[in-house]
């Protein structure tokens, strides 16, 4: 049964708005309620908090855990010779026998050994390496050489061979004349470096398209698979990437990916999931925008580090006979990355899995013309990204409903509802909770003199002071993904950007708290966000 995966325009259900209105409904109702239970009981308000910040101190422990895990994980990746470990597979039986009684320690040779020897015992038919082919799809508004040329030289760089990569400049008809001569001179550059190189216009004003990214992808990915097919590759074996204009590939990225993709039997249900470091520009960026993009790369890192939990973001990687089938991305919505895991979730009746690619892409930080340009793009940037709240209604609707419709198992989705509700419910209520919640019994009890309430924002100061060996942590560990100092810093630059983290607590507030709110809000109130706002990342010589 084809399955409609579409996002509703225009007036939705009932149901569908309930679910709609539920983020914003309870984030709201979180807080109200802290003030209800110390207005009616100062202890119970008071429990009420405690449980909120212990569970923080407790997620701040394991953040710690899991960005020094994770940091030690892709460091390890990236040492490992992905390229050799590819030559392997176009003949495993050979390999496995050179290689049975290696005594390599790299990172997961005996998973490599085991992958050759259930290859060289298995009937099952693998992609030779040698027939499996990349198709980057870098997509574009109004970017220029500056921004668009070392992204996609970082693609020629890669270790996968160029002869085997199709690069494809999706670019948009309303970024105007500038765009497509753009287009123009790297298609005349790159059309001889790699197997070929294609200039892809998305036309403006198309029916049934907001205005973003994932329309963008979507017709390139169409004529991709159009040009597949004219030219008789193998589409089973073709792994299409999707790129922003600003990122800039790891050069084992694609090998890391072919080999994910060749060893796993069930290739085409799995998305490939690279780990998101926005560095590019990090040493130019203002004190505000480094804290957030190095707080993003942590999340990234962290969650490399659950595939249990991970859900695709920004830059990622899958299958063409996969997307082809269930008609590529979303056209409907502005958070088209992360939609695209529920999107293929349900179009494989829950088979599906994000598997994590241990290789980074680097992204750039937003920096406009001015500092408050860039601190309101930041903003822009961020509440796109929240309003991926939207996908709430999106599986509510599909999770409670007949049997019969369901797309996948009851309690086999459940769980994923409740992290994706809850994730959003936490982006919006824990910054200001734990900032000014401390003082809400004391405030609401000022004459009943309560020592609980008196007491509770000391308490809550000391449980706050542990919870920080968490930032600390990351703190260093950041000093450590930063890509090394640009010339033209001092080396007090370095001292900024330790203080720069004393605002912390402000860009949670902010950019975490207000942004979140901000898109539940629009959600309940019914005020969808269809237009992909543009953040600019702007070039420092």
């Amino acid at each position: 049964m084809r399955r409609n995966l579409e996002i509703p325009q225009g007036k939705r259900t009932k149901a569908y708005r309930f679910f709609e209105i539920l983020p914003g409904l309870i984030s709201y109702g979180a807080i109200i309620l802290l003030f209800i239970l110390s207005w009616l009981d100062p202890v119970a308000g008071s429990i009420y908090l405690f449980i909120i910040i212990a569970s923080t101190l407790v997620k701040a422990i394991g953040v710690a855990y899991r960005t020094v895990q994770g940091y030690e994980v892709i460091k390890r990746a990236e040492r490992v010779d992905w390229r050799k470990r590819i030559e392997d597979l176009e003949n495993p039986h050979a390999a496995y026998e050179r290689l049975r009684d290696s005594h390599d320690k790299s990172y997961h040779f005996d998973e490599h050994i085991e992958n050759l020897k259930f290859m060289a015992t298995m009937d099952t038919e693998y992609p030779k390496p040698s027939k499996v082919y990349h198709v980057v799809i870098v997509t574009a508004y109004n970017e220029g050489l500056e921004v668009l040329e070392p992204s996609i030289e970082a693609i020629k760089k890669s270790t996968f061979p160029n002869s085997h990569i199709i690069v494809a400049l999706a670019y948009e008809e309303r970024g105007g004349e500038a765009m497509a001569t753009t287009a123009k001179i790297l298609t005349n550059k790159y059309k001889k470096t790699f197997k070929d190189f294609l200039a892809i216009k998305h036309p403006d004003n198309l029916p049934g398209e907001v205005i973003g990214k994932g329309p963008n992808l979507t017709y390139a990915g169409e004529k991709v698979a159009e040009y597949v097919k004219k030219n008789h590759l193998p589409v089973e074996n073709i792994i299409v990437t999707s790129l922003d204009s600003d990122n800039h590939m790891h050069e084992k990225y694609l090998d890391s990916v072919a080999y994910e993709f060749i060893t796993h039997p069930n290739r085409q249900r799995l998305s490939y999931q690279p780990v998101s470091l926005f560095t590019n520009n990090i040493w130019d960026a203002p004190a505000p925008t480094r804290v957030i993009a190095v707080s993003n790369s942590f999340f990234n890192v962290i969650s490399t580090m659950r595939p249990h939990v991970l859900r695709n973001f920004a830059s990622h990687s899958q299958p063409l006979q996969a997307l082809e089938a269930m008609h590529f991305w979303s056209k409907r919505t502005i958070v088209e990355d992360g939609h695209q895991y529920w999107r293929s979730l349900f179009f494989f009746s829950g088979d599906y899995t994000v598997l994590p690619i241990r290789i980074p892409i680097y992204q750039d930080a937003v920096i406009d013309e001015t500092f408050l340009k860039t601190v309101k793009a930041q903003f822009i940037q961020v509440r796109r990204w929240y309003y991926g709240a939207s996908d709430v209604a999106y599986v509510g609707t599909r999770l409670f409903t007949k049997k019969k419709n369901r797309p996948m198992p009851f309690l086999q989705l459940f769980p994923k509802f409740w992290r994706l509700l809850d994730g959003h419910i936490t982006l919006a209520i824990l910054a200001p909770i734990v900032a000014f919640g401390g003082w809400v019994p004391m405030i609401m009890n000022v004459s009943s003199h309560n020592m609980v309430a008196y007491n509770l924002p000391n308490i809550v100061s000391i449980v706050e002071t542990f919870a920080s060996v968490g930032l600390i942590v990351s703190v260093l560990v950041s000093f450590k993904l930063l890509p090394k100092r640009p010339a033209k810093y001092h080396k007090t630059k370095n001292i900024v950007m330790l203080l720069q983290w004393i605002l912390m607590p402000v860009t949670s507030i902010i950019y975490q708290s207000l942004a979140a709110f901000y898109a539940q809000t629009r959600l309940m109130l019914g005020l969808y966000m269809e237009k992909f706002d543009v953040t600019k990342k702007i070039i420092k010589k």
